[in-house]
């Protein structure tokens, strides 16, 4: 029971972060814009705590999966007075317009860089080396003399410095006789692999066969100055957001099964798990979920960010708004999809819980 509580409250904590984040990116360039906000809430529905400041009405609202703005004017047949034309956002440019809709995806990912910037600072990551922490019995490795401890520097005359450069060589050699420059303790060798092939899966799951020498890496926690921390997060943060676009392609695709979507409750159960191994796990978990959170608002289906945008696209091209009518068919059916998939991921959910209680 502690545990559960434990979980939901990481998870409130990491996604009220998230919203608040997102909102209020919408919330800082609508003003910085001069346009007037009226509400500024995190979660939907009734609300539960209100207040006041200034024109702006902040509150906090009962289902809190997901957040809104309402600024001045936004609905394009919303009735403006004249004293408020200057101040309504279906009245700004369109740059403007553009803007303020893309500033809640944007800041997510800003969001993730601040995160791994200060994960890879403070606390650091854990990163593949060369150096071997196993070799498998029988392998190309242990017969061409590899030992656990080893450090591979070198192949075919080329140097290798990370795991990521030691395993595209490999795969890169398409079962060709390797040349490595091994350093074992003061010594340096020089030994040649052969290469064999071997059925392994990828990161979504998907079965492929690659060529392999048999050997493990030790994991040595990297740690850099706040100028390799900078480069590293805006690194990730590109990288993320491509794997995030990958697996959802897959998904729709059919190459990855969409069983593997999750919804609130794996985000609470991921949550809890991060938190408890420290606070920097917990960070670079809010990191990609803030990321994943920011690409996937920038999707153009009606009623997220992204289906905002393009309308504002379709509008540069035709020189007039979208006809109200049209944009609100798009959104009703943009709201229907993601019901369906929100029900989808709740289904995932309870499916895998029941799955775990049944396998003990």
């Amino acid at each position: 029971m502690e545990n559960i509580i434990y979980a939901i409250g990481a998870a409130v904590i990491g996604l009220g972060l998230l919203i608040v984040i997102h909102e209020w990116g919408h919330f800082l360039i609508a003003k910085l814009s001069g346009v007037g906000v009226v509400t500024f809430s995190v979660g939907f529905g009734p609300k539960l705590w209100v207040r006041k400041k200034g024109e702006t009405e902040y509150a906090l609202s009962a289902f809190p999966l997901g957040g809104y703005v309402k600024m001045v004017g936004e609905d394009p047949e919303e009735e403006v007075e004249q004293r408020d034309i200057e101040r309504s956002f279906s009245h700004k440019g369109l740059l403007k317009r553009i803007a303020i809709v893309a500033a809640g995806p944007g800041f997510n990912l800003l969001l993730a860089v601040v995160l791994l910037m200060v994960v890879y600072f403070f606390y650091g990551v854990p990163v593949l080396s060369t150096r071997i922490s196993g070799v498998e019995s029988g392998s190309p490795a242990e017969l061409a003399g590899i030992r656990k401890g080893d450090r591979i520097v070198a192949i075919n005359g080329q140097a290798v410095d990370a795991w990521d450069e030691l395993s595209e060589k490999i795969k890169e050699s398409q079962g060709a006789p390797l040349k490595m420059q091994i350093q074992r303790d003061s010594q340096q060798l020089s030994l040649t692999v052969q290469p064999v092939k071997k059925a392994a899966r990828n990161i979504f799951g998907e079965k492929l066969e690659t060529w392999v020498i048999g050997i493990g890496s030790q994991v040595s926690i990297e740690k850099g100055n706040p100028g390799q921390a900078v480069a590293r997060a805006f690194q990730q943060t590109y990288e993320y957001s491509k794997l995030t676009l990958l697996a959802l392609y897959k998904m729709i695709n059919g190459d990855v099964s969409p069983r593997n979507l999750g919804g609130p409750i794996m985000i609470a159960q991921m949550a809890g798990q991060q938190a408890q191994e420290g606070l920097g796990s917990f960070l670079a978990f809010l990191a990609v979920l803030s990321i994943n959170l920011g690409v996937l608002n920038l999707l153009p289906v009606p009623v997220l960010d992204g289906g905002h945008l393009l309308f504002f696209l379709v509008e540069a091209i035709i020189g007039r708004p979208v006809a109200v009518k049209h944009r609100e068919r798009a959104q009703q059916v943009g709201i229907f999809l993601l019901m369906l998939l929100m029900v989808y991921a709740f289904y995932n959910d309870i499916a895998r819980f029941f799955e775990k209680q049944v396998g003990g």
